[in-house]
């Protein structure tokens, strides 16, 4: 049986051919961006589905996918892509229940995926260097809905290394993720993960030299392209543009 909806809930408004509106389940009317002030109170209490009238048009008030949280994100930094992200989760072996460490939060895309895939029996904690990106991510996790999942901590992983240990996975969205790998090793259990976006050639040659002089095992390197496909009856072709190059990834496994 579905749960129903709880106060605090994060929610989305949908109707075909609309986006998807991200809203809190709240006892009061809300501003819901650019887009004027919808009531969800009657919901509270109700199975997910319900129908909701609003400015002229039915929609139907649904919990969130991924997808829906992830076009929420009020940008500020470079976001880690949809398409990496979700490597990115495969590669660090990233699951239900997982204890996972992040440098880097950036606009907290990566932060989102990452306490979505941990589930309510998980936890997530985001680090970062500098204050206005945490505050940017911590505010996207927030409307997201996730906040209960994620820890946030002002640290320099590179000089100061992780304040963690028995962590199932470490990612890391830095310039030079080379000088964060021993400390993440030894944070890591013995089959846990660490993984690692770069954007060019040089910064993942010398990110996969210390995987292996580290002594990491299953060390991988990939790149994700994505190609849209443009679908008819009888004259299906692949799009003519696509979301090439973003960024590189990199990760290898603590086996003692």
């Amino acid at each position: 049986m579905t749960e129903a909806w709880k106060e605090g809930e994060t929610a989305v408004l949908k109707r075909p051919g609309s986006p998807p509106l991200l809203v809190r389940l709240a006892s009061s009317p809300q501003s819901v961006g650019e887009e004027g002030v919808v009531d969800v109170s009657e919901q509270i209490g109700q199975s997910p589905g319900g129908v909701v009238r609003w400015s002229g048009a039915t929609y139907r008030l649904l919990r969130p996918s991924l997808s829906d949280l992830f076009s929420g994100i009020r940008r500020g930094a470079q976001i880690v892509t949809p398409k990496d992200a979700a490597y990115l989760l495969y590669l660090a072996g990233v699951g239900p229940g997982g204890a996972v460490a992040e440098a880097g939060a950036g606009s907290g895309a990566l932060t989102i995926a990452l306490a979505y895939a941990v589930g309510s029996s998980g936890h997530v904690t985001s680090y970062d260097r500098r204050s206005d990106f945490l505050a940017a991510a911590r505010a996207n996790v927030a409307r997201a809905g996730l906040a209960d999942r994620v820890t946030f901590r002002e640290r320099d992983v590179v000089k100061d290394g992780l304040d963690q240990s028995d962590l199932s996975s470490v990612l890391f969205d830095l310039p030079e993720p080379w000088e964060a790998l021993a400390p993440a090793r030894a944070a890591l259990r013995t089959g846990g993960y660490a993984a690692t976006y770069t954007p060019t050639y040089n910064q993942l040659e010398r990110t996969v030299r210390a995987f292996r002089g580290l002594g990491y095992d299953e060390v991988r390197a990939v790149e994700v392209l994505e190609r849209g496909l443009h679908v008819s009856d009888g004259g299906t072709r692949p799009d003519f543009e696509m979301l090439g190059h973003t960024g590189f990834l990199a990760a290898g496994r603590k086996v003692e």
